[in-house]
């Protein structure tokens, strides 16, 4: 197949040269990075990613194949791919595609041949970056700002059941708001033996009342929290309803909606190894992240909250519990998927609260 050059054009003036790989299709978005080693099927099918060219650090991308298990959504939502090498030749006993097969089957804007160290320099260096993927180094990005309704582009339109196979006298019932959810998400609370029903994003307290759930969780999702600052009264209501966890996105609209702030971090937290610090047990925990906004500490209602995590490198709210409402909300990814699992107990203690619950009404 002949190389054929393609350039990454920054609003900073920065231009990079590299190859496509795939069908040379221009696309521009804010420009991230993640750290992860691993999980590159994760990191691209997640859809917090909506609107976003992706810059993945680590050298060699696509070595041990995609699959038809680890995918975090029914397709892609990133804008684009930007890679140093991909390894069309991946090794491993689960693998389906390459990495070529993945972005010509998806149509995912991709450029490899990139020094993805330089570029992770530059976004680092100037912050929010917006950039362009195209075949003409003078085509300038237009886009300098994230889009306003990125959630509705990636929310369910329709309810989905799922049903647990757990054997359960009572499985607890959780219904996941969804703002851009990982399917892992919805994997971790079944393998619990909690059946669940993803709902969109707008969904009202009157609507989850019909469904009647045991609890609630807010999924993660792309964009700025504050353009959903309408939803506030609504998930405040839904939280003094519910047993409620929050999760990256959720995490912040649960703060919105009690009167906290958000801001933009200079360049995000986006890995699976960023150390985050239990602050009631002390210990320190890696943890999976993806996010560019987080709740502003100043703004956090010491009377109605206590900070529960905070990150180890830069002391950002990392975790949030309500002093008299069953709400706790994390920053971080708790089902990992890629990461380590030093917090899949939060799963753990959320749907264990919720069986005994179930257990209680049915006694």
């Amino acid at each position: 197949m002949k190389e054929q050059t393609g350039y990454l054009v920054l609003n900073t003036g920065d231009i990079l040269e590299g190859v496509w790989l795939g069908s040379a299709v221009p696309a521009e978005g804010e420009m991230v990075f993640n750290t992860a080693m691993t999980g590159y099927q994760e990191v691209m099918t997640d859809p917090s990613y909506a609107g976003q060219i992706v810059t993945m650090t680590y050298p060699l991308i696509g070595n041990y194949g995609f699959n038809d298990i680890d995918s975090e959504s029914i397709q892609p939502s990133l804008a684009g791919l930007i890679i140093s090498n991909p390894c069309h030749t991946p090794e491993h006993y689960q693998s389906t595609y390459s990495i070529l097969d993945t972005v010509q089957h998806y149509h995912i804007p991709t450029l490899y041949g990139i020094d993805t160290r330089a570029l992770t320099r530059i976004i680092r260096e100037h912050g929010e970056v917006y950039g362009k993927i195209t075949t003409d180094k003078k085509d300038l990005p237009k886009k300098n700002q994230v889009d306003s309704n990125i959630v509705e582009q990636v929310s369910v339109t329709k309810v989905k059941n799922f049903k647990t196979n757990k054997t359960r006298a009572t499985a607890p019932h959780v219904v996941v708001m969804d703002f851009g959810y990982k399917h892992s998400i919805t994997h971790s609370l079944l393998d619990l033996g909690c059946d669940v029903t993803v709902v969109p994003f707008n969904t009202t307290l009157e609507q989850i009342q019909e469904i009647d759930p045991d609890g609630v969780l807010l999924s993660n999702g792309p964009g700025d929290p504050q353009s959903l600052n309408y939803l506030a009264a609504n998930i405040k209501g839904i939280s003094e309803s519910y047993p409620t966890l929050g999760i990256c996105l959720g995490h912040q609209l649960v703060a919105l909606a009690y009167g906290a702030k958000t801001k933009k971090l200079p360049y995000g937290h986006r890995g699976s190894n960023h150390p985050v610090k239990d602050l009631l047990t002390g210990k320190v925990l890696i943890t999976s992240q993806n996010h560019g906004y987080v709740v502003d500490m100043a703004s956090v209602k010491e009377s109605e909250w206590d900070v529960s995590h905070i990150n180890v490198n830069d002391k950002s709210v990392e975790g949030l519990m309500h002093k008299t409402n069953n709400v706790m909300t994390v920053q971080f990814h708790p089902e990992a998927h890629p990461g380590p699992i030093d917090t899949h107990n939060i799963f753990v203690n959320f749907a264990n609260q919720l069986i005994t619950k179930g257990e209680k009404q049915h006694a």
